[in-house]
């Protein structure tokens, strides 16, 4: 079947199956030059996550862990959002999609100017001094990484910061989890975009939507877990099958 007849179809699904939220993962994000981390060629396949993403790592050397954080900070403070950030925040601007989900730390649906986005993994947004609890905006955490030599430390009590990001080994945002999964047990569609949908709790969702009754449309390059439980799939890029997305919507009006 044609690719623009699948995402033709896609526009339906959206426009026809309401509520619809949107779960994503790295594959939207790797169209703004963001690595992804679990591919063959991600960042965990020349890095050992245990060594260098986890709590404990952190905890033992943190200083080590930030010289591996802080390019990546860098990177991810200068990327713009992509074509699929903007069509997912036009769609829930349209009241198409009622909220984002993302398992990403980039705050690129925030710039592209989503509104209602729930990150269970955490943000770039801030990093929190565990001596004395003090929270710092990513504006100002950048200019003490370049003092710091990599390892931003707090300006009151000199402890290095740790980027609110969930490491490995952490617990989830328990608000942020909460959230979505009354988002996804409450979804007639749940557009999943940019994501094999292999690491849990968040891989669940579907499941919850399923249950629930509702219905599962993937965009991803590459298999997921739940191809076979979709209704619709689309393998394509983010950008590419989402902006076709919104032109089908916009014939249909």
């Amino acid at each position: 079947m044609h690719a623009q007849t699948l995402e033709a179809r896609l526009a339906e699904l959206i426009a026809d199956e309401q509520p619809c939220v949107a779960l994503t993962g790295a594959g939207i994000s790797t169209e703004s030059g963001i690595p992804d981390f679990r591919s063959p060629e991600g960042l965990w396949a020349e890095f050992d996550p245990l060594e260098y993403g986890s709590l404990e790592a952190f905890r033992t050397d943190p200083e080590k862990v930030w010289r591996f954080y802080a390019p990546r900070f860098a990177m991810l403070a200068d990327a713009e959002a992509n074509a699929g950030h903007r069509a997912l925040a036009e769609l829930e601007r349209r009241g198409l999609v009622q909220a984002v989900v993302t398992q990403n730390i980039d705050l690129l649906h925030a710039r592209a100017g989503g509104r209602e986005v729930v990150e269970v993994h955490g943000s770039i947004r801030t990093s929190s001094c565990p001596g004395c609890r003090a929270a710092y905006e990513l504006a100002e955490v950048l200019p003490l990484i370049e003092a710091g030599a990599g390892a931003p430390r707090c300006p009151r009590c000199r402890t290095v910061l740790k980027p609110d990001v969930v490491f490995f080994g952490e617990l989830l945002p328990q608000p942020a989890i909460d959230r979505a999964f009354e988002l996804a047990a409450a979804a007639r569609l749940l557009l999943v975009v940019g994501s094999a949908l292999e690491v849990y709790p968040i891989a669940g969702l579907p499941l919850e939507t399923l249950r629930a009754g509702g219905k599962l449309a993937i965009i991803n390059k590459g298999p997921t877990a739940f191809d076979e439980r979709a209704v619709l799939r689309v393998e394509a890029s983010a950008g590419e099958a989402l902006a076709a997305v919104t032109r089908a919507l916009d014939a249909r009006e």
